[in-house]
């Protein structure tokens, strides 16, 4: 299945200098560039427009607060992400959503006891079979199956094979190692290629 993920370039120094003063037009030009990014990835891990649309605004909020605090250690677009992600995660705790998902730790992985190459075992969405097979049908049955992810797995998902985020930089927003990134992304690939089991091999 392929993504048409956007590119979102790092913003302008001069204009995160001025925003970080407090310039309120550098900041408003700030969240135009990157509202986009921020509602897509939040309905996509919320499955919600309005809880989409509260996160919008609440990492915005946290935004403003807390520009003068990222050190450029990482790209600002992996600083937002992160926020992002808080919002959506903290939204999702005791609601139906989270409810629904089952618990996917227990799912056997193939070649589970082999440590050379268990990166390629489970290849990423985007160089699958559904490519040939994609329709409305299946992807409301795909969507279906994300939401029944865990959180913590659909968010690695999400990140990894819709965002096409790398997974170093899926650890930064996370605050994981990488291989915890592997392992959750693994598994949530595993679960939803057994959910679409009939589709992709009928």
């Amino acid at each position: 299945m392929k993504y048409n993920t956007p590119t979102h370039p790092e913003p302008d120094a001069k204009l995160l200098r001025s925003a970080k003063k407090g310039n309120h037009q550098a900041f408003a030009e700030l969240v135009r560039n990157y509202e986009d990014l921020v509602y897509s990835f939040a309905f996509k891990v919320c499955r919600n427009k309005d809880k989409a649309s509260e996160t919008l605004q609440d990492t915005f909020v946290n935004v403003y607060r807390k520009l003068d605090q990222f050190d450029h250690r990482s790209k600002f677009t992996t600083w937002l992400y992160s926020i992002v992600t808080n919002n959506c995660l903290m939204k999702n705790r005791r609601t139906k959503l989270d409810e629904a998902s089952i618990s996917i730790d227990s799912v056997p992985l193939p070649h589970e006891s082999d440590n050379h190459h268990r990166d390629e075992v489970i290849p990423e969405w985007r160089s699958t079979p559904l490519d040939k097979v994609m329709n409305s049908e299946l992807k409301d049955l795909l969507d279906n199956a994300i939401q029944k992810l865990p959180s913590d797995y659909r968010i690695v998902f999400i990140l990894r094979d819709v965002e096409g985020r790398s997974a170093e930089e899926t650890a930064k927003i996370l605050k994981l190692t990488v291989p915890a990134v592997k392992s959750r992304l693994r598994r949530a690939r595993v679960f939803l290629r057994e959910q679409l089991n009939q589709y992709m091999t009928s």
